[in-house]
């Protein structure tokens, strides 16, 4: 109990006897963020059929910014809506598709379809998927995040 500091003690304290104590920082337990791993993954991800958050990243204090947010919408909006972090400098490939040159971006891909055969296929192990795409362009922020998904009727909650 020495070591704590003054300020230690009074953060403590106050969380012990204010009831209106708000609770932050938040407790947000595991992060929810899954990181982007490979483009197959990705799109093992998209086959779950819900809506997925894209964080296309690079480091500066923007994305340090960027991250907190996607930190708290991610435990928010759990297991409804998936957020995935790309850090564009390990997958420039991925990044460099999305034809975008400012950083860091969130783009939101939702509703995948198997697309039907156009012709014979090449190999018959691959499966085509139609991806619709949205640039994110509300707010960075959880109440940003939550009233995109209202406007595009994205299901965020077992009450919506």
């Amino acid at each position: 109990m020495m070591n704590e500091s003054f300020l230690d003690r009074m953060v403590s304290q106050l969380r012990s006897t204010c009831k209106y104590y708000t609770g932050y920082p938040k407790d947000l337990g595991p992060s929810r963020i899954i990181p982007f791993t490979s483009e197959r993954q990705f799109v093992q991800l998209l086959h779950e059929g819900r809506p997925v958050v894209v964080a296309f990243t690079i480091k500066c204090t923007y994305t340090q910014h960027l991250d907190k947010v996607l930190e708290e919408a991610a435990a928010t909006f759990y297991p409804h809506i998936k957020f995935v972090r790309v850090e564009c400098p390990k997958y420039p490939g991925f990044c460099l598709t999305r034809q975008k040159n400012e950083y860091p971006f969130v783009e939101v891909f939702y509703n995948p379809e198997q697309a039907a055969s156009q012709g014979k296929s090449v190999d018959p192990n691959i499966t085509k998927y139609f991806v619709k795409v949205l640039p994110f362009n509300y707010d960075q922020s959880v109440y940003g995040f939550r009233e995109y998904f209202k406007k595009h009727g994205f299901k965020y909650s077992e009450a919506n």
